[in-house]
């Protein structure tokens, strides 16, 4: 009798913990369960902010005498893991190609992803960081880097005024994914814009049919 007891007892005693861990786990789960799903939870991208950026470019683009067929929009408060450059058509009013975009490590490691959600910016020689502001994509050129083809980048406001002396251009990178690849970032270089390969050999075919220089614009 107080064998059967004391079994009933441990028996119970287990039925008591076995309930209240399960009871625990199901408190803590769907926290864990939102976290997750928030992490995984599809990118939208705000086409309002970039609808409007467009609209200025274009104001910008007819009194500069720059071409208002096409322009470059650079999101920079884009994660750099997210597709954050787009060549927007003004007569459509909408994107026909976008990018992985890298951007300025400054102090930080080459080739990191240290910045990828906080990069800063700067003017200065040597800062190896982006200089965010509109600019005039100037002529094609030879590069060292991915498919060998760059285009100038001629700094058309305060922020961006050294882009020629700091070499500042627009090319490609092998280290640029063609997809996106959050949360991870974008490999991060001295400052200039570098795409993907097969970006720029989309981008190259139609800027090489544009005789009248794009605007490229950096913003944040």
């Amino acid at each position: 009798m107080i064998v059967k007891l004391i079994l009933s007892i441990t028996f119970l005693s287990l039925f008591a913990c076995a309930n209240n861990e399960k009871n625990s786990v199901n408190k803590v789960k769907p926290e864990v369960l939102k976290k997750k799903n928030k992490e995984i939870e599809p990118y939208t991208l705000d086409t309002v902010r970039l609808s409007i950026k467009a609209n200025e470019a274009l104001e910008f683009s007819k009194k500069n005498n720059l071409n208002t067929h096409f322009c470059i929009l650079i999101d920079m408060k884009i994660h750099s893991g997210r597709k954050r450059l787009f060549l927007w058509d003004f007569k459509q009013s909408k994107i026909i190609l976008s990018g992985l975009s890298s951007h300025g490590c400054g102090n930080l490691l080459w080739g990191s992803d240290e910045s990828k959600d906080t990069p800063t910016f700067s003017n200065l020689a040597d800062s190896h960081l982006s200089s965010i502001g509109k600019y005039k994509l100037g002529k094609r050129g030879w590069s060292n880097w991915g498919v060998h083809i760059n285009y100038k980048l001629h700094g058309l406001e305060k922020t961006n005024t050294n882009a020629n002396k700091r070499v500042i251009v627009l090319h490609s990178w092998e280290a640029i994914e063609e997809t996106e690849i959050y949360p991870r970032g974008t490999p991060e270089g001295w400052g200039c814009p570098a795409i993907n390969n097969n970006v720029m050999k989309k981008l190259d075919k139609y800027l090489i049919k544009e005789k009248t220089p794009l605007l490229l614009w950096m913003y944040q």
